[in-house]
């Protein structure tokens, strides 16, 4: 292992530890003393993802870590998270044992766990993922989202982060609203 900052080759590992699916290992140069880190993770068979045109191209942990990282910004979700919810898709697909994937189907398993995680982090991923056309498939969507939440136990999930806030439970639809009356205020 070169060190990162001197490019010396004599390191020497001075602390390891698990640290989920990759092992953490404390670093420390002969050269210059500086302590750098690395993260050693088990090399999977290589898995193909056929995209919608056809193409061929080798699964990347990285741009599924890029794409969640994005649905994600801003909301109050740990990074370990993240990592678990990738781990846990990067072993489903490997125990399936097969050397091709749709990333339909990968596609399908992020949006599954992102709807019981973060329903903003969900429509974010959907909106790129589904690529809504309009507006209205856009609402169709949200209104589908919290739709499953009210089902779970007849009640909105309380382990879910809000996507709308206070008591909003659907998505009005304006041109199905009566009109609203105005009075005057009094004096």
């Amino acid at each position: 292992m070169h060190c990162p900052y001197c490019e010396c080759e004599n390191t020497k590992v001075v602390d390891s530890r698990e640290s989920g699916a990759s092992i953490r290992r404390r670093r420390e140069c002969a050269l210059c003393g500086r302590r750098f880190t690395t993260y050693e993770q088990v090399q999977m068979k290589a898995m193909m993802v056929v995209k919608r045109d056809g193409r061929r191209e080798e699964f990347s942990r990285g741009k599924l870590w890029s794409s969640l990282t994005k649905a994600c910004a801003k909301r109050p979700l740990a990074i370990a998270r993240i990592d678990r919810m990738i781990d846990d898709i990067e072993t489903n697909l490997s125990e399936q044992g097969k050397a091709e994937f749709d990333s339909r189907a990968i596609g399908e398993m992020v949006m599954s766990r992102l709807s019981d995680l973060d329903q903003v982090a969900y429509i974010r991923f959907a909106s790129v993922y589904l690529d809504f056309s309009d507006v209205e498939s856009f609402k169709t969507e949200i209104n589908t989202l919290l739709e499953m939440g009210e089902t779970l136990n007849g009640h909105a999930d309380t382990n879910q982060l809000a996507l709308l806030g206070g008591d909003i439970n659907v998505v009005p639809d304006p041109s199905t609203e009566p009109p609203q009356e105005h009075s005057e205020p009094s004096s």
